[in-house]
């Protein structure tokens, strides 16, 4: 018996430190909802100061890098797609880049042939190229999707353990959502390539699952806790947004969503699920239902929203930054009310980044114009504008908080941002 104890301790220990060592572990980190515990994270930044390091990359990529441990993780693609109208497709491949946390040298990549054809690049009509879904990991392994090529397991150096086919179907705007691990799991928002939402077995990538009827969404899905037990996986489609099972795959309820394209993820927060997407629409909707909820669990709708940007919830306020007229709004969660809309100065340009937020401040990166930070709460207070002067290639990730630093990436480079860089 005191064997049995101490075996299942030893378990028990082995794998809270290997998610310990998984500090943010996907698209918007470990919750999906782009909140980080740091006690501390870097305000100000620029070439030469607060810059640990910084390591160019073999081609550009939206996706958001992975910690694990003393590695970091970022994916990018290089052969075509690079400017419109030029290149070949068989010369396009995905490359998985391992960096050394403490140096940010490059300790390995693996190279990714693609499924082809893919989706044909044309500058801003495909708008995130072909690197643009961020891994997830367990600690234990990475967990890759790249669209018609399907979702690959490696572990933690790059060796391949599974392979699985989630759909050939391509669009004009691309593929662009990330993996979510759950039980077991892992899920995939394979919109584009099935219509579907697909969960593998997270140890043989065999169909765990297959929902239909995901359509024109490039949300990733989250997680969201029930009020009274359990989870639901709720994802934001067009023209409504729905609840499944995560374990089996089940509609559960659905209500009136976005009345086109998404690409903001959900938020939730007590058993309130909130949406922004395509068409400026926001809405708040209580889970938990069963059926057409639009009426019995709706809560509010606005004509307020964004394109791109995910939303983050923080004591009681959504804060989300508008795609492409520079603004940056704090609601209401409980009704919904704007309580302020403010352009960030100076103009940003297009913020297709989605914010995160950590250390008291919200920090939303623009396409062309660097970073800027705002402090996060109800009342508008522009704390920092920060960017690269040699560094003027498109940024389309968000921010990732590492240990009281942040690392961001570019179409260009990956930099470890904070105490101990530059002068």
């Amino acid at each position: 018996m005191a064997r049995q104890l101490l075996t299942l301790l030893i378990a028990f220990t082995f794998s809270s430190s290997l998610l310990t060592a998984a500090e943010w572990t996907g698209w918007r980190g470990p919750n999906g909802d782009a909140r980080a515990t740091d006690a501390s994270l870097p305000t100000e930044w620029a070439a030469g100061k607060n810059v640990v390091w910084k390591t160019k990359t073999p081609g550009p990529g939206t996706a958001c890098p992975l910690v694990v441990g003393d590695r970091v993780y970022v994916t990018c693609y290089t052969g075509y797609g690079l400017a419109a109208g030029q290149g070949d497709q068989k010369q396009l491949k995905r490359h998985l880049v391992c960096l050394d946390r403490k140096s940010g040298e490059v300790q390995w990549t693996k190279v990714f042939q693609p499924k082809l054809p893919e989706h044909r690049y044309a500058g801003e009509g495909a708008y995130h190229g072909y690197a643009a879904s961020t891994p997830a990991t367990d600690g234990k392994h990475l967990y890759l999707f790249l669209g018609k090529s399907g979702v690959f397991c490696l572990n933690l150096d790059g060796k391949q353990v599974w392979h699985a086919d989630v759909g050939g179907g391509i669009n004009r705007w691309g593929s662009g959502t990330s993996p979510v691990l759950h039980k077991g799991l892992v899920i995939v928002n394979a919109s584009v390539e099935s219509g579907s939402m697909v969960a593998l077995d997270q140890k043989t990538g065999r169909q765990a699952w297959k929902t239909g009827g995901i359509s024109s969404s490039w949300n990733t899905p989250i997680i969201a806790s029930v009020a009274g037990g359990g989870s639901e996986l709720v994802v934001s489609i067009q023209g409504r947004v729905l609840g499944l099972d995560p374990g089996t795959g089940q509609k559960l309820w659905n209500a009136d969503g976005v009345h086109r394209y998404v690409c903001p993820s959900v938020v939730a927060h007590k058993g309130v699920a909130y949406i922004i997407g395509g068409g400026h629409t926001s809405l708040a909707v209580k889970i938990g239902g069963r059926g057409d909820v639009t009426k019995s669990h709706g809560v509010w709708r606005l004509t307020k929203g964004s394109n791109v940007s995910s939303p983050i919830y923080h004591e009681g306020h959504l804060y989300w930054a508008h795609d492409s007229n520079g603004a940056v709004f704090c609601q209401d969660a409980a009704t919904g009310k704007i309580v302020y809309q403010k352009r960030l100065e100076p103009r940003p340009g297009r913020i297709w980044s989605s914010p995160i937020l950590g250390d008291g401040k919200i920090y939303y990166t623009s396409q062309h114009n660097g970073t800027f930070v705002v402090a996060a709460g109800p009342k508008f207070e522009q704390l920092a504008h920060n960017v690269f002067a040699d560094d003027k290639t498109r940024t389309n990730a968000s921010p990732v908080p590492s240990r009281g630093q942040l690392l961001m990436r570019s179409d260009q480079a990956v930099y470890l941002l904070g105490a101990g860089g530059g002068k």
